[in-house]
């Protein structure tokens, strides 16, 4: 049985989760927008940190966002399936693996599609760097790679996300229950009426 306790844990660690992602998200965003108008990425994010690059901060935030988030819909995703009643009950037939890949789908789709609008930013601003290594961390992939790669992720993890999405609510539904000792109606007895007769066509029926 579950308890207050236990309940109240798991959505404070869903709550932190999200938050933490949210806040990385904005750092992210943060570094994307200098390093796509201005060509300052190689500066201090914050000044009382002097050796954290602006582009270090946001690889570092962004993969903080990819799990956070990840864990956060999932931690939502599963409260919502133990839900006593509503729609979100139908949920509950789903196991954990489902709705980990419907997690990591949506949260993919969302962070990829803001790394290609990034990346295309980029393509406006100074398109040059599209041949170039999309980090100092790293000597590959380059920015434009990296759009490709992004668009495919779109492409899987929204077209996942999209069919989870839609088959969740088509559980079966419960026959309607039959008197005791009623047999089921058959087609024959569905096209012909009870016991077997013909239903009277207009013309035969008698005039009232």
């Amino acid at each position: 049985m579950r308890t207050w306790s236990g309940d109240n844990r798991k959505l404070a660690a869903e709550s932190a989760a999200f938050g933490l992602g949210y806040t990385a998200v904005l750092i992210w965003f943060g570094s994307a927008l200098v390093g796509s108008f201005t060509g300052n990425e190689a500066f201090p994010y914050w000044p009382a940190l002097p050796q954290l690059r602006t582009d270090t901060a946001g690889v570092i935030s962004f993969a903080v966002a990819i799990v956070t988030l990840a864990v956060s819909r999932y931690l939502r995703l599963r409260r919502r399936a133990s839900a006593p009643a509503g729609p979100a009950a139908r949920l509950a037939a789903r196991s954990a693996g489902v709705h980990g890949v419907q997690a990591m789908a949506e949260t993919a789709a969302f962070l990829s599609t803001a790394m290609v609008v990034y990346l295309s930013f980029n393509e406006v601003t100074h398109p040059y760097t599209l041949r170039l290594q999309l980090t100092h961390l790293w000597p590959w992939p380059s920015e434009g790679t990296v759009r490709v790669i992004g668009l495919g992720i779109c492409l899987f993890a929204v077209a996942i996300s999209r069919y989870l999405r839609a088959t969740a609510g088509t559980q079966a539904r419960p026959a309607t229950p039959q008197a005791p000792g009623t047999p089921p109606a058959t087609a024959a007895e569905t096209a012909t009426g009870p016991a077997g007769e013909r239903p009277l066509t207009a013309a035969e029926e008698p005039a009232r």
